[in-house]
């Protein structure tokens, strides 16, 4: 008779995955670090990045380290950004964080050309995208929690509310995120996620193989140690309501 995986195996697989998650938490911690100050009272980004650490149960000392390791004094990196296509003909964009551009440029181009796409030139896909705020609420199809959050950004200064799928997403120009951020919370109004990032103008329907091999590719792309963010798109049948 066939045994499942022992306790000590099931403790290996969550400990990697941990180890994973904290990887990409002290590479944003480190990059928000780099592109503001090392204050997080006045680093909006940094604020967010550490309190999604600490959220995952991550160590003060390691969030210092991470904030110290940004700061530029040991030179840890820099920001690179490379714009391509997925299956399809999904438009991505992929933000990193690496010591080694050359090593990062060659796995991203190796994880796109694997799985149906391939690497386009800066600016190929970008135009289809417009960096803004985003916090998302999940209101549950609530039309009294979607009025409370649409009249508390919209009052924040705010440029539109979103509602789909059981979630309000308040969108407001980069510049305006704190101040936004900074009202819905006094306004007792607890995001599910807040940052600024680049958000689709038009998003492409995909299904059946189209949908499987961009799956497979967004996970490949995520496992890379020197991937931060990766935008596209594609809008996918849970988002579709399908």
């Amino acid at each position: 008779m066939g045994r499942g995986p022992s306790i000590e195996g099931r403790k290996n697989a969550e400990d990697a995955k941990r180890a994973k998650v904290f990887t990409k938490l002290i590479r944003e911690i480190t990059v928000a670090t780099r592109a503001g100050v090392a204050d997080p009272a006045s680093n909006p980004r940094l604020r967010a990045a550490v309190d999604k650490a600490l959220a995952a149960n991550m160590t003060k000392d390691t969030i210092e380290r991470a904030i110290k390791r940004g700061s530029g004094a040991d030179g840890a990196g820099e920001d690179m950004r490379y714009e391509g296509y997925g299956p399809g003909g999904i438009a991505l964009i992929v933000d990193c964080f690496t010591d080694n551009p050359v090593r990062t440029v060659a796995d991203v181009r190796h994880a796109l050309t694997k799985h149906g796409g391939n690497l386009g030139t800066s600016g190929s896909v970008a135009f289809q995208f417009t960096r803004c705020g985003e916090l998302v609420f999940a209101t549950g199809g609530d039309a009294a929690k979607e009025e409370q959050v649409l009249e508390a950004a919209l009052e924040a200064g705010a440029d539109d509310v979103v509602n789909e799928h059981g979630e309000s997403t308040v969108l407001c120009a980069p510049e305006n995120f704190e101040t936004v951020q900074q009202a819905l919370a006094a306004a007792g109004l607890e995001s599910e996620h807040a940052g600024v990032g680049m958000r689709p103008n038009n998003r492409t329907a995909v299904n059946g193989e189209t949908l499987e091999a961009l799956t497979t590719l967004l996970e490949k792309l995520d496992a890379l140690d020197d991937v931060s963010e990766v935008y596209h798109n594609a809008l996918l049948p849970a988002e579709a309501g399908e």
